[in-house]
Formats: C-alpha cells, structure tokens, sequence
C-alpha cells in the first residue's frame, strides 16, 4: 500500500469525507504525522468557528401553563420544531466545515452509541446540552462521560427515567446502560443486577421549564443494593462508575469504536482499549488489521452526504430553506437523519444501507447535491481534458482507482460534469470506502 493510498485510507475513515487537497497534505506529512493531527489537532478549528452554536432559547412548550389554549399550543409545538431544524441544520453545517473532523465524526459516533431521538425528548435544546456533554468527554475516559450521561436530561426523559422512582422502579435506563451503552450484551450482568440498577438510579427527574435534571431524595431509594457482585447503597454516580470502570465496558466500547471506523468485516483485534478514547482511536488506526479494512466499511448515509458536500464545495447554511429541507428528506429517504435514531440501538450498518430503495434515494439526493456543487470544482473538473475526466473525478470524491464495471459506466457521461459527478457519487467504488 502505498503512502497516498493509506492515509487516503486514514482520512475516509476519520473524517467525514476528505478533499483531494487533504489527501495532498497527508501524503507530504505522512501517516504517522497525519494521525497525530487527526488526535490532537493544532490551534483553533476556523470551520467550527464559522458554524457558531444557535441560541435556541427555552423550551417554547415548556413555558405555557395549564390554562393555555389550543392556539397557544399549536404555536409552542410549531416553535419547538423550528428549533429542532435549527439545530439539525447548524449541525449538519458543522459536519461540512469543521476542520478537526475527527472530533465531528467521533461525536457522530457518540451520538448513534447514546442513541437518543428528539422525536421523543421533543426539545432542541436538550439534545444540544447531550451534545455539548458527548464532545466534551466524549475523548477522554469513560467514567466521566458515563456518570454525565446517566444524569442527561435527554437521555432521562428518552428512557424514562423521570419515572422511576423507589416505588415503582423503571428498568428502562438501567437496562439499555448495562446492554446497550457499557457492558454489551454477554457483559456478565443478570436481570437482578439490571433491577438492583434501576434502584441506584431512582429520583432523577427534568425539569422541562429550565431543562435541567434534577434529583429529589424522596424518590430515590437509598437502601443497600448488591450490583455485578458488590453491595453498597448505590445511587447514580456509584453505580455509573462501577460499570464505567469494568474491564467488559472498556473492551465492549472499544469494539464499537472498531465497528463504526473499521468495519465489521475483520472482528476487532485484542488490547484495542486504551486509557482515553482517544488512546483507543490510535490503536485502532495503527492496528496492523486496520489497512486490510478498505474497501470494506459501507459509508452511512450522513457519511455518504456530508463527504460528498466537503468534497463538492457545498455548504449547507448558504443553500436556500427549501434546499436544506429537500436535503434533510434525501437523509429520511435513506433512513437516517440526525438527532432522529430510529430506537435505542441506533442505526443499523453494513449491508443494511445497501437495499433497491436506498440506491434510489442516494441517487436522488445525488442529483440535488449536484445541482449546488461550487463552481469551481464543477470548473475544475470540466477543464480536465474528456477522456481524463473519471480520473479527475477520482481525485475530487478521494477514490483511489475505479473499476472496469464502473469506468465503463462513468465514460459516457464525460462530457457531462455534473452526470459525471452524480455517477461517481452513487458508484460502489464511493459508497464503500
């Protein structure tokens, strides 16, 4: 494998989508150097600071009383899905322009880990505080990221927590903590440590006018509880940080860290864990099974799109409103949209995104993508001499070579760019990177 073909390599799988002009830059530092940056970029990132966080004030809804009229709660419910295509969008910006692109694409990783649909916690500005929370402790190690998100108002409310009490306990969140977020399934727990847990996390509740999550000592039980072999009077952060720190957690999410940028077609190497996420990224990106991974790991839709827009020159907040919409039906279509998982296990991967309806949505969403390409990329690629223009189009969406199959396909259309470029887009060679 040659140098350009492993940090392109590298750069697909760390980031949403690399430039040509990236891949030039890797290739002059080298791997090792390019990584490091990945991990720990230097200086500010000017992309992000493009795509500032929306204020989106408080829960519209929240605000009314008892007494509030229909009209009043039609307008508040209205208000409420402003915000959530507010946010939707700013993050999506934020997805195209951030130049730490790790930090965006290990967020999105986060967010499909925790998965957490605002459809259900039907506030904007909860799922922006989980957010905030999963990029800041989302690199470092997990027993802080674990106890913040136990206590996250979105994750509270999309798990019922609220309503467990020492009364009548809800094994919702303490279940899906143990099988879903730290342990896995086969983690060692039995049922009784699940219903032990949901006792250690009684009393939590969210207050929907501030949006903070607040615990009331009358609800919570405060009796002895025996969890995974050990007996304390467990509450929230004591049982956070018991599972947090179980050398099962630390395996398990070290897996899905491999599952999500290495693919499930090599199954995750021994030792991946490190003491960080961050240590565990470069074990997973130095891996010796990690280069044997290309070509292998079927781009999510919101991987496919955003690349593609890195890649094209488009920026989401300067398409017009009905373009953004047309956008954020494209990612409906293909079954996966920010913010909206589809249930607690997230979004599903692999072969999943390669069905007859999908392949149709991709090229629809192709197409609109095409028509807001930058100009000067489409000028780029129209001054390519015509029989050079496939190889100038791999250059532009970073695909290291086409096959027969596919150059076949993609000649004809030569002397059009813009059916070229939608060609290239829903091709095998881009959507497996």
């Amino acid at each position: 494998m040659t140098e350009r073909v492993a940090v392109a390599h590298l750069l697909r799988r760390a980031t949403f989508g690399p430039t040509a002009e990236e891949v030039d830059a890797a290739e002059r530092d080298g791997f090792a150097r390019t990584l490091d940056r990945l991990l720990a970029p230097d200086g500010p990132d000017r992309g992000a600071a493009d795509t500032p966080v929306p204020v989106l004030g408080p829960d519209p809804a929240a605000q009314l009383d008892r007494g509030a009229s229909s009209e009043q709660r039609r307008w508040a419910n209205q208000q409420r899905r402003e915000q959530v295509t507010r946010l939707l969008d700013w993050w999506l910006g934020r997805m195209v322009a951030a130049e730490h692109q790790l930090a965006e694409k290990l967020l999105f990783f986060w967010h499909g880990h925790w998965a957490t649909s605002v459809q259900k916690v039907r506030s904007a500005g909860l799922m922006l505080r989980q957010l905030e929370t999963l990029r800041r402790l989302g690199r470092g190690a997990l027993p802080p990221l674990v106890d913040a998100m136990v206590r996250d108002p979105a994750l509270i409310l999309w798990l019922d927590g609220q309503r467990n009490t020492r009364k009548a306990p809800n094994e919702n969140l303490a279940r899906e903590l143990m099988e879903l977020f730290t342990l896995g399934i086969g983690g060692g727990y039995s049922e009784a440590d699940v219903r032990e847990g949901a006792r250690a996390l009684t009393g939590w509740t969210v207050d929907r006018r501030t949006g903070m999550a607040r615990f009331e000592p009358r609800r919570h039980d405060p009796g002895p509880k025996t969890i995974l072999g050990f007996t304390a009077a467990f509450d929230a952060r004591s049982y956070s940080r018991l599972l947090a720190e179980r050398p099962e957690t630390a395996r398990f999410v070290a897996d899905r860290l491999w599952f999500r940028f290495a693919g499930a077609n090599l199954p995750a190497p021994g030792g991946l864990a490190g003491a960080d996420t961050v240590a565990t990224l470069r074990q997973i990106f130095t891996a010796p099974d990690f280069a044997q991974t290309r070509d292998t790991l079927v781009k999510q839709p919101v991987e496919w799109a955003v690349g593609a827009m890195r890649q094209l020159g488009i920026r989401p907040w300067a398409l017009s409103a009905q373009r953004r919409r047309q956008l954020v039906a494209g990612l409906n279509a293909l079954e996966q949209v920010p913010l909206r998982p589809p249930s607690v296990g997230g979004w599903p991967a692999g072969t999943a995104w390669l069905t007859t309806s999908s392949a149709q949505a991709r090229l629809r969403v192709a197409e609109q993508l095409v028509r807001a390409v930058a100009p000067a990329v489409l000028s780029r690629l129209a001054a390519a001499p015509r029989d050079g223009r496939p190889d100038a189009l791999a250059r532009l969406l970073v695909v290291d070579g086409w096959s027969e199959r596919t150059r076949t396909a993609l000649v004809p259309l030569a002397g059009e760019p813009r059916r070229l470029i939608v060609a290239g887009l829903i091709s095998p060679e881009y959507t497996v990177s």
